[in-house]
């Protein structure tokens, strides 16, 4: 079970991060082009979103049960110990809260260029602190 855990957050992340990247890179092209926000924005956004979450949801799953996670919190003097059980998740989960908060806000919003600027925002400072704690070692 663990196995097939590792794997699927691994392979999952892979999808994640390109529809992170997807959205992120066309908030930028509308804010940029000044471009009406359509149903096609929101969709994009919302998988990304989606993607995200559902990264969150077995990354805490898999948390619980490695021998890497919640088992060794504690062990600061070890760094590749301290970024899988201290580090990773608790930046990722910070940058799945700016996403949904980005998420969150343009909704309320009705000017396009606003939407687009706050997902540009919101996702693009998620997307960084995602790619900034991906234990790489581990990944490949």
């Amino acid at each position: 079970m663990y196995n097939f855990l590792q794997k699927f957050h691994s392979g999952w992340a892979y999808l994640a991060l390109l529809l992170l990247l997807v959205a992120v890179v066309n908030a930028i092209i509308g804010v940029t082009s000044k471009k009406e926000f359509t149903a096609k924005d929101r969709k994009i956004a919302l998988f990304a979103l989606i993607g995200t979450h559902t990264q969150l949801l077995i990354g805490l799953i898999l948390y619980f049960v490695s021998a890497r996670g919640f088992a060794v919190l504690g062990q600061m003097s070890n760094a590749e110990l301290r970024l899988t059980s201290l580090e990773h998740p608790l930046i990722n989960l910070i940058a799945i809260v700016l996403i949904t908060i980005g998420w969150s806000k343009h909704k309320k919003l009705i000017n396009s260029e606003a939407k687009f600027k706050t997902f540009a925002i919101f996702y693009g400072l998620g997307l960084l602190l995602i790619l900034s704690r991906i234990p790489w070692n581990l990944w490949f």
